[in-house]
């Protein structure tokens, strides 16, 4: 869809939830990336999480533009928005995941400066959910995560693991120090994949950079954390 079109969308749905876009009051938001538009409309509320992590757009009162665009139910606004539906449709019908877009995915998001990952995520840089059951920080709540895992699929001494979205390489670290397995990481980001293998050098783990559709290998056990959102509808069943 084109910006242009986009952007006129997402200000309409906005200006019926009481934003305006660039606006004055607190609550309005200042967008500083014209690829906003496009991507509130193909993500959606992730899309719209992700934008601003991405610092796309930001806002003087967050809780004040969320309470007004909850309470506007936007969602059902939708519904009766052609051009919406339009895209909505667009993405449900053809593969906006394929083997190419997937890269240009790798390339927009996570490769990115390592250096700001590292400042944000915990020292393992997991970048999904805790598990925090016993656990008091961070550090030990991810650690119980990757620890769950490796316990819940059995892993064994010996074994060969592909660990899909390896990511930084902390579940192919772990699973090798602590349970003497042989791993293999696949990630489409290169740099995942360079501080990944410097993280696990010396360990039995091979960090590729491949799509998960390419690989054609027997394993012992497949593993894959956090990576779903990225796979998209068109893909599920040749995913699973």
């Amino acid at each position: 869809m084109g910006s242009e079109r986009a952007r006129k969308i997402v200000e309409e749905l906005a200006f019926l939830a009481d934003v305006k876009i660039n606006g004055d009051r607190p609550w309005d938001i200042q967008v500083h990336d014209h690829r906003f538009y496009d991507r509130i409309l193909r993500q959606e509320s992730l899309g719209l999480g992700e934008a601003y992590m991405d610092r796309w757009w930001d806002c003087d009162a967050l809780d004040q533009f969320f309470m007004k665009i909850t309470r506007a139910r936007l969602d059902r606004v939708v519904l009766n928005n052609k051009r919406f539906l339009w895209r909505l449709f667009i993405s449900k019908y053809f593969n906006l995941q394929s083997l190419k877009r997937a890269f240009i995915v790798g390339e927009k998001h996570y490769d990115l400066d390592n250096n700001l990952y590292e400042k944000i995520l915990d020292p393992l840089m997991v970048y999904s959910c805790a598990y925090w059951k016993e656990a008091n920080n961070l550090v030990d709540a991810q650690k119980a995560k990757l620890d769950l895992i490796c316990r819940k699929v059995g892993l064994k001494k010996g074994d060969r693991i592909l660990d899909i979205g390896c990511g930084w390489g902390s579940f192919s670290w772990y699973a090798a120090t602590y349970y003497d397995v042989e791993v293999v990481g696949i990630t489409i980001s290169r740099e995942q994949a360079k501080l990944a293998e410097e993280r696990c050098k010396g360990l039995p783990v091979e960090i590729r950079i491949q799509d998960y559709r390419l690989m054609d290998e027997k394993f012992d056990h497949l593993i894959s954390i956090g990576m779903f959102e990225h796979v998209g509808p068109k893909n599920y069943r040749e995913y699973f």
